[in-house]
């Protein structure tokens, strides 16, 4: 009977190891190879430019120092104030994900860049990193744009966010950043996304399930050398000084508040958090319209001095 009892829990333990490499290897694959959407809309997006603000919606692109093409629409407004804000999307999206928030940013008279993410629309790239390498990309548009007499912001949302706090800790010349619903770590993020898409709650996978989220960020390490784990915006706040305003929902779902919380946490004073009640993921324009455009517009302003 022993024996028997044995080799079932033998048995049942190569089952579980067997599986949580193959779950591990599949997580890490569709996170590094999120789906790529193509552009749809960009003849609205040109007539809107041209009509409303009588400018042109500028294709562009830079490259990047691994040899990534980057590819953005430039929008430069009539007199405008010589500073840009840079739009960052989230994940699986592309830049028209983000474009509808450019006219606040024109009427004030921002030059606005659109940028697609790497491994996103028609930027390249083969894997996404979540700030790892796109903090470096940020460099890269902050080189291209060449602004000496003017600040550059950024303004991202979920994916976008977190990859604008990472910008700022390779890019303190950021005359300050707002962002929606960013992530706290990327490990934290995998325990609410595998919490989300399965039967299984967060503390599930802080504990039995744990070794299937290590495999993918060992298997991400191994085959593609992407330490995910340094996808870490809480890092990046800790050590940069960039002036941050945070914007979180009650009801996001999606990346709980408590990120937002856990990095004014850690941050020091140039960072401040607005909550937004009622708010789902990246909903905080939908609840509070006016005061969200307000906000934003009033942090830039009382930024303008390089960093």
């Amino acid at each position: 009977m022993r024996r028997r009892v044995l080799r079932v829990a033998i048995g049942l333990f190569i089952l579980y190891a067997v599986m949580a490499v193959l779950c591990g290897v599949f997580l890490a694959e569709i996170t590094l190879h999120p789906p790529r959407h193509p552009l749809r809309h960009q003849e609205k997006a040109t007539a809107i430019v041209r009509d409303q603000f009588h400018t042109a919606l500028q294709d562009v692109s830079t490259m990047t120092g691994d040899g990534v093409k980057l590819k953005a629409w430039f929008i430069e407004p009539q007199n405008g104030n010589r500073s840009v804000v840079i739009l960052l999307h989230g994940v699986t999206d592309n830049r028209e994900g983000v474009a509808g928030f450019a006219p606040m940013f024109l009427q004030a008279g921002y030059t606005v860049l659109i940028p697609d993410a790497r491994a996103h629309g028609e930027s390249g790239g083969s894997i996404a990193t979540y700030g790892l390498r796109e903090r470096y990309d940020i460099l890269q548009w902050t080189k291209w744009i060449r602004r000496p007499n003017g600040c550059v912001y950024l303004f991202g949302e979920s994916m976008g966010a977190a990859i604008a706090l990472q910008a700022t800790e390779v890019n303190p010349g950021l005359c300050a950043v707002a962002v929606e619903s960013p992530f706290s770590t990327f490990r934290e993020i995998a325990y609410d996304r595998m919490a989300q898409h399965t039967p299984f709650g967060t503390r599930f996978w802080r504990s039995a399930g744990r070794p299937v989220i290590e495999i993918a960020l060992a298997y991400a390490k191994l085959r593609y050398d992407v330490d995910l784990t340094k996808a870490n915006p809480e890092e990046a706040m800790e050590h940069s000084r960039v002036p941050a305003l945070l914007i979180a929902g009650t009801a996001d779902r999606n990346i709980p508040m408590r990120h937002s919380a856990e990095l004014i946490r850690t941050s020091g004073s140039h960072a401040q958090m607005w909550v937004v009640s009622g708010a789902d993921h990246g909903g905080a324009v939908s609840v509070a319209h006016d005061e969200f455009q307000r906000r934003i517009l009033d942090w830039f302003r009382d930024h303008q001095q390089l960093q």
